[in-house]
């Protein structure tokens, strides 16, 4: 069965919540074992950053995979080493309850289907990693949180740049006025993807373009780097090709305002190729370029070079940091709160491009 068959089919989980001693956070200091990803989802992102990442972390490893097309199955299951036992489909996916091989159910799927796979994920009591978007609207976040919160599981977000050190660095630069108090960012992201057939550019399973797939990094970019959370946004939509682009906008533009008088502008798009951050406090300024792409980052300022060495993955970090939470037994960096807080500001986005209007946002 295909994930797209499935969405139309499959409707959520109501059973009984479904806890274990491992999801109650009964770790020792030192685990006893590296804890146990299941992905849920063999696309591109899976195949060429997640499980690779998942080769070189600490403290998790892969363990199993859901995917509803046998011949992926079966070649993962010959390279990674995955027993048959820890392999599911979307049609069984409820008895990854029953593993004990498996502590995090990580969901790379369309973002329709982020709500749904991780409530079903928190019902079976596996601890949740949700690629980004967190989901398609505010209320399915809340829903997200609170399934997690009754099932005492973790939830994370897929935001594999809180853990990147060019990141980190843009980040205490701007909230600790190491050149003065920024003034203005500009933060974009933008690739080529004008093929219809692609899920991103259907509104039903992504949800609205490239403002739902790239507004996360240029969002977070602004809000992490100025250190506050946008009060208002303004924004344009604009579509050249009404043939590709179908109720969705081609290129976004957005403008935030924060609380201590910063401004950011903004653009996402399918259509170029644009990837970088800028700050700046007045004469002195920071930035990266590129800035969010899963490559690598390369750093500027008036005072020189912003330049560390890097892991292989991005995802090393951010997948490690999410198990040591669960270790610990602590709120993760990653938080769906933190999820949260991005679709309330996309979707004040999407009304102020549809509206023309300053859209104030409260949290």
């Amino acid at each position: 069965m295909h994930r797209r068959q499935f969405l139309s089919q499959a409707g959520l989980s109501s059973g009984l919540l479904l806890t274990s001693s491992l999801n109650r956070g009964s770790f020792s200091a030192t685990p006893p074992r590296k804890l146990g990803v299941a992905l849920v989802g063999l696309g591109n992102y899976s195949t060429h950053q997640l499980a690779p990442a998942l080769q070189e972390t600490s403290l998790c490893r892969l363990a199993g995979v859901v995917t509803g097309t046998p011949a992926k199955a079966e070649s993962w299951a010959k390279k990674y080493d995955i027993p048959e036992k820890n392999i599911y489909n979307y049609e069984n996916f409820e008895q990854i309850k029953y593993n004990t091989d498996i502590d995090i159910v990580y969901v790379v799927l369309p973002n329709s289907m982020h709500a749904e796979y991780t409530i079903r994920a928190a019902l079976a009591g596996k601890h949740v990693i949700c690629e980004k978007p967190m989901a398609l609207n505010v209320a399915e976040c809340k829903d997200m949180i609170a399934a997690c919160r009754e099932a005492g599981v973790k939830l994370s977000v897929g935001y594999r740049l809180y853990f990147e050190p060019h990141h980190l660095e843009v980040r205490r630069l701007g909230t600790e006025k190491i050149y003065g108090a920024v003034k203005m960012m500009e933060t974009s992201l933008g690739f080529s993807m004008a093929d219809p057939t692609v899920w991103r550019l259907n509104k039903k399973l992504g949800g609205g373009g490239a403002i739902m797939d790239l507004g996360v990094y240029a969002i977070q970019g602004a809000r992490r780097g100025v250190g506050e959370l946008p009060v208002a946004v303004t924004a344009q939509g604009y579509v050249r090709d009404k043939t590709i682009f179908k109720d969705i906008y081609e290129t976004m533009l957005f403008q935030m305002e924060f609380p201590g008088g910063a401004i950011s502008n903004s653009t996402t798009t399918y259509t170029s190729y644009v990837d970088r951050l800028y700050a700046t406090t007045g004469y002195r300024w920071f930035g990266l370029q590129p800035a969010f792409n899963a490559t690598g980052a390369t750093g500027d300022s008036s005072a020189g070079k912003i330049s560390f060495p890097t892991p292989p993955y991005q995802q090393i970090r951010q997948m490690d940091a999410f198990a040591q939470s669960i270790i610990d037994n602590t709120e993760p960096l990653a938080s769906g709160e933190e999820g949260l807080k991005d679709l309330r500001i996309i979707e004040a986005i999407k009304q102020a491009a549809d509206t023309g209007e300053r859209i104030k946002i409260e949290y």
